[in-house]
This record gives structure tokens, sequence and C-alpha cells, in this order.
């Protein structure tokens, strides 16, 4: 295939052309003053459809994000209407903690306090607090800091069970491990603390979220990143005894360029040092194993069976993992593999006709009409990933 080269100005048109033009004009209603939970594959929206958390919380982060690249008025005023949902309708005003769902209305849906979501309130909060100085919005990423520690940490296995009930005193459905199993921890929550904690740390550099960053790091180390074959390991029980053979690819590469982030962030030079080798190679071992000839990224495996199908969150990942992995040693695969990947991105996943991205591509390259929008189709990582090339080839 044709190699493309990476330009920072595509990056950013991406950005402010498409995705974030898309959320402005399409997902928020000006009249109803809120975000629409849901807009379907036909593009149409679905007004009485609920408002996840992680939805909210990621529209947070991105235009809070998005502000400080570019300050724009309209930026601002996402981020403020999403800081403004996130408090008056997710936050649980009797025990802490935001709510998995709530109605359009604001009544909550969903009570439960799965850790997952915590952290990307945690993430979106903090980012509000740091790009606008909002000081309340810092205390709450605090705050939800000390509740997810005091509530879900195990203290005697390490690393933090999956979800707790509304006033976190008993354990709850969660939604993050495959139904029906009993799996206690996962690979995609810690992450996700982590990536929250990181980010907290930038605006709060207290010692105990150091602490925690270096404990998450330790037990990616130990328990979840497989050493014989350089994936993570994805479910868990308490013990961390592995529950499931599955490799997810997008994780796997969004791994390796987050888990350099949080040691970068709490400026561990050792901690690096040593992390490095273990990053590439997981970098190299995605590169290696799941990259199809069109230069997508494939979703995921059992070890037997293969899920080729380009969703929209791995391919996004692919560009910003592989450039990382680049960036760290200045081995050439490494950045064709980026620029591979953004240009199938550029060719099969961005929506052309209605703007945002597809959120399935076919393994024939064509696409499958799914949700546009959803409680978990978000700005995020789309988003993050032009933002990330943006301030790495800008030295921003």
């Amino acid at each position: 295939m044709k190699k493309t080269t990476l330009n920072e100005k595509e990056f950013a048109d991406e950005l402010t052309g498409n995705i974030l033009n898309y959320w402005v004009k399409k997902v928020y209603d000006p009249h109803r003053k809120t975000f629409i939970g849901q807009i379907g594959k036909d593009e149409k929206p679905d007004p009485g459809a609920p408002l996840g958390v992680v939805l909210i919380s990621r529209i947070l982060w991105t235009f809070s994000s998005a502000y400080q690249l570019y300050p724009t008025a309209i930026y601002r005023k996402m981020a403020d209407e999403a800081f403004r949902i996130l408090t008056e309708h997710f936050w649980d005003n009797e025990n802490g903690g935001v709510f998995w769902s709530v109605s359009p209305g604001g009544e909550p849906v969903n009570t439960c306090k799965q850790i997952y979501a915590q952290s990307f309130a945690i993430y979106g909060f903090a980012e509000y607090g740091r790009v606008f100085g909002h000081k309340n919005a810092t205390q709450l990423a605090v705050s939800l800091f000390h509740l997810i520690e005091r509530y879900a940490f195990d203290a005697e296995h390490g690393g933090y069970i999956e979800a707790l009930s509304a006033d976190w005193q008993s354990t709850a459905p969660d939604f993050i491990t495959p139904a029906g199993e009993k799996m206690n921890k996962s690979m995609n929550t810690h992450l996700h603390v982590l990536e929250a904690y990181a980010n907290l740390y930038r605006v709060c550099a207290q010692d105990d979220v150091r602490d925690r960053i270096v404990h998450i790091l330790e037990m990616f180390t130990r328990h979840i990143i497989n050493p014989e074959n350089h994936h993570f390991h994805m479910f868990f029980d308490h013990d961390w005894s592995v529950q499931s053979t599955a490799i997810s690819y997008g994780h796997d590469i969004e791994g390796s360029w987050l888990l350099w982030e949080a040691a970068e962030v709490i400026h561990d030079k050792n901690l690096m040092e040593s992390l490095k080798p273990t990053l590439v190679n997981m970098a190299k071992a995605v590169g290696s194993a799941a990259i199809d000839p069109s230069g997508g990224l494939w979703n995921e495996s059992d070890g037997e069976h293969w899920d080729k199908d380009f969703h929209w969150w791995p391919q996004a990942e692919a560009v910003v993992g592989f450039y990382n992995a680049w960036q760290l040693t200045g081995d050439e695969p490494f950045r064709t593999w980026a620029e591979n990947a953004w240009s199938f991105i550029k060719k099969y996943q961005i929506d052309t006709g209605h703007g945002e991205w597809h959120s399935m591509v076919n393994p024939d390259l064509t696409v499958r009409p799914l949700t546009k929008v959803s409680a978990w189709k978000c700005p995020y990582h789309n988003g993050r990933m032009c933002m990330e090339m943006v301030r790495r080839m800008g030295n921003r």
C-alpha cells in the first residue's frame, strides 16, 4: 500500500473540522441544554436515550483538552455544559461518586459505582480543572480518587475491583467483564484508573496519587502484561488468576503509550527505563500480529479465532501507540505502521458524508452501519489521537 507522510495540519483539520464540529452541531441539543445520548446508524437522534457517565465525562475531557490547543468559545461552552451535567445530574450528593446513567432530564437510571466510570469522571474533572483553573472540578476529581481508594482498592492482592453499589458497600453488576462471567478484576478498568490518576497528578501532584500510579504500573508488569507474548491478559479473579485467553489489540497498543505516559507524568526516570523495553515489545507484538494488509488494526483474538473487524477506536490508538514506539526507539517500522493506520482511517473510517467516524468497518473494507453516538461511542479516542499527534509533531 502507498505510504503516507504524517502531517500535523491533517490531524488538526480532522479534529476541528470533522470530529468536534459533529459533536457541537449534531450531539449537543441547545433547546434542551444537554447532549443526545444516542444517534443511530441512520444519523437519527434519539432524544429519549439515557445519558451515560462515560459519554459525558469523555465529552468534558475532549472539549477541555481541545480548548487548550484551540481556545475557541464554543469548545469552552461544550466543556462547561458537560461539567454542569456531570455535577447536576450524575453526582451522587448522598454517597459521593457518579452514577452510571441518567435520563435525558437528569433522573438516575443506573446508580451503581462502576470504577471504570469513576475513573473517566476523574479524567474529565481533572482536565477541566487544569485547563480552566476550576478549583471545584479539581476537588471533585480528588474526592473521587479517595472514594476509589477507600472502597475499591484490594489491600490484600493489590489493584481494584470492578463495581460497587450506590452506597459503595457491596459489589454490583459491572459492564466491563463478559456477561454472565464471574471475574473480579479487568485490565480495562486498571488501564483507565491509571490514565485518570496520571491526569489528576498533572493538576494535583500529591504523593498519594503518585504512589498509586506506581502501584498500578507494578500491577501491569507483575500480573497484566503476559511476558511470553507481550499482550495484556484481559480478566482476572481477586488473586490475579488469569480468567481469559482473549487478546485485544486495540487495548494493547493503547496501553503501550498510556503506561509510558503515566511514568513520564510522575517524572520517574528509573521506572521509565525499566518500562521502555516492555512497552516497545508490546507495540512490536501488535504490529507483527494484527495489522491487515490495508493498514487497519484487527480487533481481537482468543488464540485460535480471529475477529478481523475494524472498530473505530483501535485505529485511533494504533496511530498514537506506534508513533510513540517510534519516538522511543527511532525504529522505522513503527512509524510506517502509524502512517498506514492513519491512511486506513482517512480512506475507510472517517465518515465523509455525515461527519465523525464510522463505528465499524468490515473485514472486506465495507462500512457496517452501527450507532454513531452512544454510551461508548464518544469523541475521546479519535479526538485524543488528533490532539496527541498535533502535540507530538508540533512539540507542544
